[in-house]
């Protein structure tokens, strides 16, 4: 008989909260899905029926996750219109042109918050400092940046630019440690990871020992197990909450015992 799961802590021993923004605050599966339109509205040679959204969206990641490894220096707006004629020559399809690779890249600054992602924030904001780790650059967070809150709803920001690699790549966690060391005296123990993406944020988190709290979002096809049983092994997370605002309910709830 295995022995029982061990509780984890109380959410009030924690004084940060690091974020992953694509997929947890941002809605970018939509925003991804969204932006390929004119490229999935072309017939394919050896696609008789189109792409679904999931399939999509796991043929992106792959080939994301391939050339993030490959060019971790590459700034994320333009990983992406790589990708996007990546894309095309897995599909069987005409190779884009450069402009249209280029508006790929550029789809960032239309991507939207999920709904309950700014009064999450907010109400996140006054018991945690808030930290940013992301995938990206920094002109394209910027863009998001102001459409979850107002200047100052993060306490730093931190992007695979000025890191020099992506996540998973466990120097992006080690940075992040070292940050919040060195700005807010916040040490390891201190730090929850918050994150959708399991492959991504969860499975590196928990080999830095970092604690973690998974933002599942439903129906997300990126970052995830094929099952649930792979997904309770995947990182070790310890709360799981469909949304963030779920999550912010449960925080009030503890402080407010506390």
């Amino acid at each position: 008989m295995s022995a029982p799961a061990p509780t984890p802590p109380s959410l009030t021993t924690f004084s940060l909260l690091s974020f992953d923004v694509y997929g947890t605050l941002m809605d970018w599966e939509t925003g991804l899905y969204a932006a390929a339109a004119p490229l999935l509205a072309k017939p394919s040679p050896n696609c008789t029926t189109p792409l679904s959204r999931s399939e999509f969206l796991r043929l992106h990641c792959s080939l994301e996750t391939e050339q993030q490894a490959a060019t971790p220096g590459l700034l994320y707006s333009a990983l992406l219109s790589t990708v996007y004629i990546q894309l095309a020559s897995a599909l069987s399809l005409p190779p884009p042109s450069q402009a249209e690779a280029d508006a790929y890249g550029a789809s960032i600054k239309d991507w939207l918050p999920f709904p309950d992602t700014a009064d999450a924030l907010r109400r996140l904001g006054k018991h945690y400092k808030l930290v940013v780790l992301s995938n990206v650059d920094a002109a394209s967070f910027a863009t998001s940046a102001r459409k979850m809150g107002p200047e100052g709803t993060f306490d730093a920001v931190l992007t695979a630019q000025e890191i020099g690699s992506y996540k998973p790549d466990l120097r992006n966690f080690e940075f992040l440690l070292k940050t919040v060391r060195e700005r807010f005296g916040v040490e390891k123990e201190a730090v929850l990871h918050t994150a959708q993406s399991l492959s991504h944020d969860h499975v590196p988190a928990a080999e830095m020992g970092i604690r973690s709290a998974w933002i599942s979002r439903g129906e997300a096809a990126i970052g995830v197990g094929e099952s649930e049983e792979e997904e309770r092994n995947m990182g070790n997370w310890e709360w799981r909450w469909n949304t963030l605002g779920e999550m912010a309910d449960a925080v009030d709830e503890a402080f407010k015992a506390k």
